[in-house]
């Protein structure tokens, strides 16, 4: 049987408008709504007068100027980036040239990956423009007026993605690590299933007692959340097991029957969660394949 993911994906809003959320954080939402962002970007900002903005979104000039209103009268001092898809991380060039305000992340798209700067491979949907004035690291400490925020790197859907702890509230805005309205795509090259599941466990040795996801609405109980994407993840690899037993070696073959439940929009990224699946299963031995994993692979069982 399937592991059941408490998934939550009611969401009120407007585009345009900017939603009071708790007493630090507000939230705009980008119209840029698809079967990868949902209803589209959430823009979060972070305290009031001096305020951090995490997320500025995509090039949209009319989220823009939203944002632009909702932060009428105050002073923007930092711009935190989760990581560098382009529905994330573009907007923070006009923001910061409008604001005078420094950009602060992991590095540039693919600077997690482990070959290092000069063998970095990256997909199409990466921000490759950016680069932030301020690079990051796991337990780094952001501090503003009235807010404190930790950096907690997890690396998986990107190498470079990172989420931010405001300490004052107990949350964590979890940009697409932990979404409540679907799983996080990984996709190799830039995406790495080992790093995504230890992401994930560093998780439930935390204390975040909410999740704000860049989109959809707030996670509100994460530890059986977060144990219910690592069920769901082990559970995918015994399905690829399965799949080898039945004859079926290509992830071609293999993503029709393991994601019939699925929208045939997301096959392209699902393979490529099977392919990070399949890269997983070699590196640990329990699958084999001639050369490197691809998508066009043969693979078999170790």
């Amino acid at each position: 049987m399937a592991v059941q993911i408490p998934y939550v994906r009611e969401i009120e809003f407007e585009y345009g408008d900017c939603d009071e959320l708790s007493p630090l954080i507000r939230r705009v939402v980008a119209h840029n709504p698809s079967a990868f962002t949902y209803m589209g970007t959430g823009t979060y900002i972070v305290g009031h007068g001096e305020v951090a903005v995490i997320d500025p979104g995509p090039l949209l000039d009319a989220h823009l100027d939203a944002l632009l209103r909702a932060l009428e009268g105050e002073t923007v001092t930092h711009i935190l980036i989760t990581h560098t898809h382009s529905d994330h991380s573009p907007a923070a060039a006009p923001l910061k040239a409008l604001t005078g305000a420094e950009t602060y992340a992991y590095g540039p798209h693919g600077s997690g990956q482990k070959s290092g700067h000069e063998d970095v491979q990256v997909e199409e949907d990466g921000d490759m423009k950016f680069v932030p004035d301020v690079e990051i690291r796991h337990g780094d400490v952001i501090e503003g007026n009235g807010w404190t925020i930790e950096c907690v790197y997890t690396p998986g859907h990107t190498s470079n993605h990172m989420c931010f702890a405001l300490l004052e509230e107990k949350v964590l805005f979890t940009g697409d690590h932990v979404m409540g309205w679907s799983t996080s795509i990984v996709s190799p090259p830039d995406g790495n299933m080992e790093d995504y599941m230890a992401s994930l466990r560093l998780l439930l040795e935390r204390d975040d007692e909410v999740y704000w996801p860049t989109h959809g609405p707030a996670i509100t109980d994460p530890k059986p959340f977060v144990r219910a994407f690592i069920e769901h993840r082990e559970d995918r690899e015994r399905q690829i097991v399965e799949q080898l037993k039945a004859g079926r070696t290509k992830i071609g073959d293999m993503v029709p029957i393991m994601y019939a439940a699925v929208d045939k929009r997301l096959y392209p990224a699902a393979a490529r969660s099977v392919l990070a699946h399949m890269e997983h299963m070699v590196a640990t031995g329990k699958v084999a394949t001639d050369g490197k994993p691809s998508l066009a692979s043969d693979y078999r069982l170790a």
